[in-house]
């Protein structure tokens, strides 16, 4: 090629420049003991950053333990998770790949079964698990009921995104992400079809939007200045009566004035009701609409598994980022492999250098 495509363009957003605008999803990986990562996180983050993605985001780590999706999750509400992430963060920094974190609340979708060990089922007290706390007390499928969530409470998760906040900036980590989407609890506090509370965080769009904006004005201030800030939405839900694009165009125009610098756009996961139109790249037009309402940089991810569809997705002004999640697991060399289908090479580590050679 004549030209350095735009997926393998460095980016820049404040202080840190990404070497390329392909980055890693965040997965979870359910390999966690007390919310502290293990050695499976070391070698599969390792594994990674050996294959220089633009930007790994390390998968949903709950602000607090009531918060994890499973008992399996890891967390990071205390000092010696912050130990356990410093390797890892150090090791992806040796290899030149950046690092960010997503932050998360799992909602009424949280104390359930690891996927891979059962069937994502509730777990209950007596098995390690506990009760969920949601925007009202609406179950998800067949999930137990959670208690509502007090005024007293929501504060004081609001305050563990910033003590969150504080420690991935003590451990690390590049960038940070806010997990607003998929069915999770800040999802189930801007979805009407979850929150049906009477007081200020619920009932018009303004109340159903507080918390999120909360978080993010206290993520926000807890970051340095020149540390990238990222919120992912569920630019639809599927269903209904239920958040749409509209919503999240606005909701996003209100994060980009909040110092949010990038919106990681996906759909879906609020209800087991939701029917999804699944296809190649079939969340890109909700990102292509933000990128083109709103004055921020828009992250897309979607069954995107091509290098030449993402580089179309670039180049069309869809986003400003492409996010893969599978492609990762399938091969975390992908970035070097979608690098070699555009003309490109990246750089290999110098271990891997005779495999370059016939």
């Amino acid at each position: 090629m004549t030209s350095t495509p735009l997926l393998f363009s460095p980016m820049t957003i404040r202080g840190l420049t990404l070497p390329h605008r392909l980055w890693v999803s965040p997965m979870c990986q359910y390999s966690a003991l007390e919310g502290v990562v293990q050695y499976w996180h070391q070698v599969h983050l390792g594994a990674l950053a050996l294959g220089r993605p633009g930007l790994i985001i390390a998968e949903a780590t709950s602000v607090v333990p009531e918060g994890r999706i499973t008992p399996d999750d890891s967390g990071l509400w205390n000092d010696e998770q912050v130990q356990a992430w410093r390797p890892i963060i150090d090791f992806s920094h040796s290899q030149g790949t950046p690092m960010a974190l997503q932050l998360a609340h799992a909602g009424r979708k949280a104390s359930t079964s690891s996927p891979f060990k059962s069937d994502g089922s509730g777990v209950g007290v007596e098995q390690g698990g506990w009760e969920t706390e949601a925007p009202s007390a609406l179950a998800y499928g067949k999930l137990p009921r959670p208690h509502e969530l007090s005024p007293t409470r929501i504060d004081t998760i609001v305050e563990s995104f910033a003590a969150a906040t504080r420690r991935a900036v003590n451990a690390g980590f590049d960038a940070i992400e806010v997990h607003a989407a998929h069915g999770y609890l800040l999802h189930e506090f801007l979805s009407p079809l979850s929150n049906l509370r009477d007081d200020s965080y619920g009932g018009s769009f303004e109340g159903r939007s507080r918390i999120v904006l909360e978080i993010v004005e206290r993520v926000r201030s807890a970051m340095p200045e020149s540390m990238p800030l990222f919120v992912r939405i569920s630019a639809t839900d599927w269903l209904e009566g239920g958040w749409d694009l509209e919503a999240s165009i606005r909701i996003s125009h209100q994060l980009a004035q909040r110092g949010v610098d990038l919106i990681d756009v996906s759909s879906g996961g609020l209800s087991p009701e939701q029917a999804i139109k699944l296809g190649p790249g079939y969340q890109m037009p909700f990102a292509e609409a933000i990128s083109r309402e709103v004055e921020v940089a828009v992250g897309a991810v979607g069954l995107i598994t091509e290098a030449s569809a993402a580089e179309q997705a670039l180049q069309s002004g869809v986003a400003n980022a492409v996010l893969m999640g599978r492609e990762f697991l399938r091969d975390p060399r992908y970035a070097m492999r979608a690098a070699y289908e555009l003309g490109v090479s990246l750089e290999w580590p110098g271990q891997y250098l005779r495999a370059q050679r016939v």
